[in-house]
């Protein structure tokens, strides 16, 4: 396959892995985050001034098989359907720090003056999984998506 059909079949590839990375992150953030390696998660709801907290092992961790994928994909044996998958990956990890790390916890100073429903419903979410600190009774475990009941929950209680 070459030309048009392969870049279309590529992108949705892209697209495709892209949206099945929130399911995963989903999952990993609930039962593994949540679960058995919250000795790493606990940094990440508790306040503190420092830059770096255990949690960022995760992004680390996280990286290492997009990295393999890309290495695997282009110099051991050349596949543009393994790369999509890479690009896939990489523009959810992309959009997480982006969301996550500089629009949510401002890491990096930076809030959008406009913001749509959709990013305000987010962040809210976000706030509401952060209420809890401890790694019971969570909710919200998703970082690009929230489903609308958050529009309306009061964060405060």
């Amino acid at each position: 396959m070459s030309g048009a059909p392969l870049i279309i079949v590529c992108s949705l590839i892209v697209i495709g892995v892209f949206l099945f990375m929130e399911a995963v992150a989903w999952f990993t953030h609930k039962y593994i985050m949540h679960g058995f390696l919250w000795s790493w998660h606990r940094s990440h709801h508790t306040h503190h001034k420092h830059v770096l907290e255990r949690n960022d092992l995760f992004a680390l961790v996280f990286s290492i098989p997009c990295v393999l994928l890309f290495y695997y994909s282009t110099l051991v044996i050349y596949s543009p359907y393994l790369i999509s998958v890479s690009i896939g990956i990489l523009c959810y990890g992309i959009f997480y720090m982006i969301f996550h790390d500089i629009i949510v916890h401002q890491r990096i100073k930076w809030w959008p003056k406009k913001r749509s429903k959709y990013l305000n419903r987010m962040i809210k979410a976000h706030h509401i999984h952060h209420k809890k600190h401890t790694k019971e009774d969570g909710e919200a475990f998703g970082f690009l998506y929230a489903p609308k009941k958050f529009e309306k929950r009061d964060i405060t209680k």
